[in-house]
């Protein structure tokens, strides 16, 4: 298993603060509901206490039911690879960095922006697999050379085909569910095996304000019933799709989250459900949604306390920026999101990797040096580890005044255990940089993601399977 990080060190809301988040969310829920018509949904709210209004679609939750839901969610589960110690624990404050979103475009290693395709799909998971940061991978990008009826089951093969590490994707329907989940059932050598050790999980969505759409509510019902993990994911965007306060977007931002949570333990007791998060702000100068402000990443940090106070798994989102190229607003944008998320203790940090434009573009080198910001964030939750060894007395004492270290065992030994190595970054004295070339981080991190894509990937998927697989599933490309 990989080493865990626990977080929890920021807490950006008193307690207080977070009743004032829960109480009014709760009066929310009730008072003023939320919209949904899928009528197996109504019916089943219905019986289990939920006030329906069916000319208008409105569902009014009781506390009583709300809180009987949240305690049916676990309050911690693992979401595994399909490789052996690939698994990650969600829960608690244990932090888990990863990718996600739906980039509609890429920028390549060559710096040309062009629309997303399939290759990019197993590119990315080659990344994730090769990167050491990075703990899980959900499908980054639309594949818009794949018609969409076969767009997530191509998705999660080439996922699955290039990155041991959990898989987890938006859905278009629900008929395209099931055939992934089909395909991924197969793999696992059958559902009970895919239900004990599930290595992919599933996004749906309400849509902001208070609102879940019937094949949203498909979705959720269809990974509900087979106990896969699953996110239900909301961006509410303040000013715009919720109110311009931050603290009235995270009202109605944690209205929401309950609500996937309250659907999903109606169907399925015990389903894994991340409370999940998207809150974001608008620039009302341009009209644009922003993703990298440091807003937002206030808002996550607050959402994980929320999480937290609920004993429920998170799923937030930072490290995207608003900036169009992998410049100094990228990397501070993303730095400091990711650093609040990280302290703040986040499960399932996801889209801190790659994206530019508000997460409407995705960069091969980009996602190079967020896997160095991670790998900081990982570090400061790390720490200073203090003991009898580190205090180092002894090597100081045969040192002595005007020695120094570098000879000595002690340093040898905490060489690359106590720093922390980033991929990217340039260390080399001024005129080494210059023999080398003059590199920025840009140009390093291009070469690195070329240079990884190109070597052999590992091949998750055994030839004979694939082949079986293809027959199977003949809308694979």
């Amino acid at each position: 298993m990989k080493d865990i990080y626990q977080g929890g060190l920021y807490r950006i809301l008193s307690e207080k603060e977070i009743y004032q988040i829960h109480e009014t969310a709760i009066k929310i829920l009730w008072e003023v509901g939320f919209e949904i018509s899928y009528p197996p949904m109504l019916e089943l709210l219905e019986n289990n206490g939920a006030k329906i209004d069916r000319e208008n679609y409105r569902a009014y939750l009781p506390h009583e039911l709300v809180s009987k839901c949240i305690k049916r969610a676990p309050a911690e589960f693992k979401f595994y690879g399909q490789e052996e110690g690939k698994e990650i624990i969600l829960g608690g404050e244990k932090v888990n960095f990863g990718t996600g979103g739906e980039a509609l475009y890429v920028m390549d290693t060559d710096r040309q922006r062009r629309p997303a395709v399939l290759q990019d799909i197993a590119d990315f998971a080659c990344l994730t697999d090769k990167l050491e940061n990075v703990d899980f991978f959900i499908i980054p990008t639309v594949a818009q050379d794949v018609n969409i009826n076969n767009l997530n089951i191509n998705g999660y093969f080439q996922a699955l085909r290039n990155t041991g590490k959990p898989v987890m994707g938006g859905i278009v329907d629900v008929e395209s569910l099931r055939r992934v989940i089909e395909l991924s059932s197969h793999l696992a050598g059958g559902m009970d095996k895919l239900r004990e050790r599930p290595f992919v999980g599933f996004i749906s969505t309400v849509a902001s304000p208070l609102k879940i759409d019937d094949d949203r509510v498909e979705v959720l019902m269809e990974v509900a019933q087979h106990g896969l993990p699953l996110a239900v994911s909301s961006a509410p965007i303040a000013g715009a799709t919720s109110p311009m306060t931050l603290a009235g977007t995270l009202v109605q931002q944690n209205a929401e989250a309950l609500i996937g949570v309250v659907l999903s333990q109606l169907v399925n007791p015990g389903t894994p459900v991340l409370y999940s998060a998207v809150p974001c702000t608008m620039d009302m100068r341009y009209g644009s949604f922003l993703m990298g402000s440091i807003e937002s990443g206030l808002m996550n940090a607050a959402v994980t306390q929320m999480a937290h106070h609920y004993r429920l798994p998170c799923y937030i989102t930072v490290g995207v920026t608003d900036s169009k190229l992998p410049d100094a607003q990228a990397a501070y944008e993303s730095a400091t999101t990711c650093m609040l998320a990280a302290l703040a203790g986040g499960n399932y940090i996801k889209q801190a990797f790659g994206f530019l434009d508000g997460a409407i573009t995705i960069s091969y080198a980009q996602f190079v040096i967020d896997n160095d910001i991670v790998g900081s964030c990982l570090r400061t939750l790390r720490g200073i580890d203090v003991n009898t060894n580190t205090l180092a007395f002894d090597v100081i004492a045969d040192v002595g005044p005007g020695g120094n270290f570098l000879t000595q065992q002690h340093t040898v030994e905490h060489l690359r255990t106590e720093k922390y190595l980033p991929r990217v970054s340039s260390r080399q004295g001024y005129h080494a940089w210059l023999k080398a070339g003059e590199k920025d981080s840009w140009k390093n991190a291009e070469e690195i993601a070329r240079k990884l894509i190109e070597e052999s990937p590992k091949e998750h998927i055994p030839e004979d399977l694939g082949k079986e697989l293809y027959s199977l599933f003949p809308e694979l490309r």
